[in-house]
């Protein structure tokens, strides 16, 4: 008789998890015993790896394939934890790890304690309550935040592009800038973000109704992180070529400058005839390169915007445009100097 067992690749997943974050050794145990069936180690080295019995093995098998992965979870006549099993944990945790309720026919897309009580409940006959799951993932070193926001669609050309970019600031003559240009907007309502306040009372934080917005287009120099911002009142053309001409202005002693911006169409001389116009006339000294599409990660200024944000922007108390940008000027003028963050360039070195 053949003594192994297949294991669906999902319960695989909770399987190791259990290895992980089990608190017992017999519920490690169980979990290995399957494991290496799976694998399809035989019965006698199993035995011998985790100093064991052939009839534990055997029970477990033969429990596994009676009543699948929940049999050996939820093992009768074995005493759980004193409020949630420390198997029942780790499945839970593949769940919001791995999947999301509407796998388990929900119509909800994210996960919250009473979803998952509910699936206890009504597919495996494990009643717990909402606090309890609460307890239980926080135990286990989880927490309820924001995630962060990544983009999907990906830049079929990201490599070539960015190993041409680095080549350029690897190989960039005296007489030549670069800098990574990209623009951000300042909005008089403020964007919310994280603070503190009392239990129970959720903190105001006062609009001026309007919103009033301003754009900046700044340029971050590769070399000395030193930042150059232009003011404008929309982001458009207009205010990318007034940004170039300070810059020509600003870097009169370089020969070339090198703009490595993003594939915005007001950016892109193809899309923007007013673009294109002035490449014809100052070509000889602005050079337009191009970061890959859906790519902010490479782009250092990206971080300086965020910096902003974060300690400026983020639950302000301005009532004016004025005011804001009195602060978001001042702050700026604080580190005129910014460090490249990004680790797209961390085998290169601003001098």
């Amino acid at each position: 008789m053949d003594g192994t067992i297949a294991i669906r690749p999902s319960d695989r997943k909770v399987l190791l998890n259990i290895v992980k974050t089990a608190g017992t050794h017999e519920q490690r145990l169980r979990a290995h015993i399957l494991l290496l069936l799976d694998d399809g180690y035989a019965w006698a080295t199993i035995a011998d790896v985790l100093f064991t019995s052939s009839s534990t093995i055997n029970r477990w098998r033969r429990r596994f394939l009676e009543g699948g992965i929940a049999a050996v979870i939820d093992a009768p006549g074995r005493r759980r934890d004193s409020c949630f099993a420390a198997l029942w944990v780790a499945l839970v945790i593949y769940w919001v790890t791995t999947r999301t309720p509407r796998d388990y026919g929900f119509y909800r897309s994210r996960w919250t304690c009473g979803t998952v009580a509910t699936l206890l409940r009504e597919d495996h006959g494990v009643r717990v309550s909402r606090e309890t799951v609460r307890r239980g993932l926080r135990k286990h070193g989880l927490v309820y935040r924001r995630p962060r926001p990544v983009l999907g669609p990906k830049d079929p050309q990201r490599s070539r592009k960015l190993r041409r970019i680095r080549a350029l600031l690897r190989h960039l003559p005296p007489d030549e800038m670069a800098v990574f240009q990209d623009e951000v907007d300042i909005n008089t309502n403020p964007k919310i973000g994280s603070m503190w306040m009392r239990r129970g009372q959720q903190a105001e934080v006062v609009t001026p109704g309007n919103n009033i917005k301003r754009y900046l287009a700044g340029s971050l120099n590769w070399r000395t992180g030193e930042l150059i911002l232009t003011e404008g009142r929309r982001r458009n053309a207009d205010l990318f070529l007034a940004h170039l001409d300070e810059l020509r202005r600003r870097y009169r002693c370089f020969r070339i400058i090198h703009v490595i911006c993003d594939n915005a169409a007001f950016h892109t001389p193809d899309r923007c005839r007013k673009v294109k116009d002035y490449l014809q006339r100052w070509g000889h000294r602005i050079q337009l390169h191009f970061l890959p599409t859906y790519a902010p990660d490479t782009n250092p200024i990206e971080r300086v915007w965020w910096h902003l944000h974060e300690e400026i922007t983020r639950n302000h108390r301005c009532q004016t445009m004025d005011e804001l940008l009195e602060l978001v000027m001042g702050w700026l003028q604080l580190a005129p100097n910014f460090e490249i963050e990004p680790s797209t360039y961390k085998t290169l070195h601003a001098a």
